[in-house]
Formats: C-alpha cells, sequence, structure tokens
C-alpha cells in the first residue's frame, strides 16, 4: 500500500509524494510516485507523463510520512474546549 508523504528537497519547495515502503538506513535513493505540488497541482520541473522519480538522500533534506485514514482515525486528537 503506498505512502503519502511531504518531501523536502533542498533549494526546493515541498511536495507530496507517494512511496512503496518506509525507506531503510541502507537505501541509497528513495523513490517516488505521484508528484505534485501541496496544492496538487503538477510539479513544473517534471516532463509530461513522468510516473515516477529517484533522488539519492544527499538531495533530500527530510522526509514527513503522512498518516493513513485508517491510521488518522486510530489517533485521538486533543482540543481545547
Amino acid at each position: 500500500m503506498a505512502k503519502t508523504v511531504i518531501l523536502h528537497l533542498s533549494g526546493e519547495d515541498p511536495v507530496l509524494a507517494e512511496i512503496d515502503q518506509e525507506p531503510q538506513a541502507s537505501d541509497q535513493f528513495l523513490k517516488v510516485t505521484n508528484m505534485r505540488k501541496r496544492d496538487g497541482k503538477p510539479v513544473s520541473y517534471l516532463a509530461a507523463g513522468v510516473q515516477s522519480v529517484i533522488y539519492p538522500w544527499h538531495r533530500i533534506t527530510f522526509l514527513e510520512l503522512m498518516p493513513s485514514d485508517e491510521e488518522r482515525s486510530q489517533v485521538v486528537d486533543f482540543f481545547r474546549t
């Protein structure tokens, strides 16, 4: 099952993408699919029809793993009244 991530690249705005599995410590690159801007628009520097992109780890500042809808339903949010 694909997991949605926010990918922070060096010198670029963050983008949304999907990964097939969480990265391992031994991985030398990260393969992402369905890249798009955070507002859902296409990423301007990718050619039309690109399905996946492979980034070496030195280009990635950090990666945010977003919870799935199922995981989100299990978390109790705190709120003020």
